[in-house]
């Protein structure tokens, strides 16, 4: 298959990039790699997929489970243990959102997008 070109970054719109990127660097264990005002991404080395964080003004949050501001994407956290990661992604500033399953649980983070830890 003949590639077009390579993944950049997954871009999530947020009010604050220097705090949304702060949680994903702890939740992640990533590192800063690009850091402006409006525009803050994360990842294993700069050479690499990142995860950007980008100033929108005005922010208007997703909302799960809905669909007047749909979530449009999520991030799914691979984590060894459920309950143990659930514990320190709230300390981190995440709400849980009281759903999920035997094998995953949904969350959202400081700004109110939904992500999910996930244990397969």
């Amino acid at each position: 298959m003949k590639m077009i070109g390579s993944w950049q970054a997954l871009v999530i719109d947020c009010e604050n990039p220097d705090a949304l990127a702060s949680f994903y660097e702890q939740l992640l264990g990533m590192v800063r790699v690009t850091n402006d005002d409006d525009w803050v991404s994360i990842g294993d080395a700069p050479d690499r997929p990142a995860i950007a964080f980008q100033r929108v003004d005005p922010y208007v949050a997703p909302e799960w489970p809905g669909h007047l501001h749909p979530q449009q994407a999520h991030i799914d956290v691979k984590v060894k243990d459920l309950d143990l990661a659930e514990t320190e992604v709230l300390a981190l500033g995440a709400t849980s959102m009281a759903a999920g399953s035997k094998t995953y649980r949904v969350y959202l983070d400081p700004q109110r997008h939904p992500f999910c830890l996930v244990s397969w």
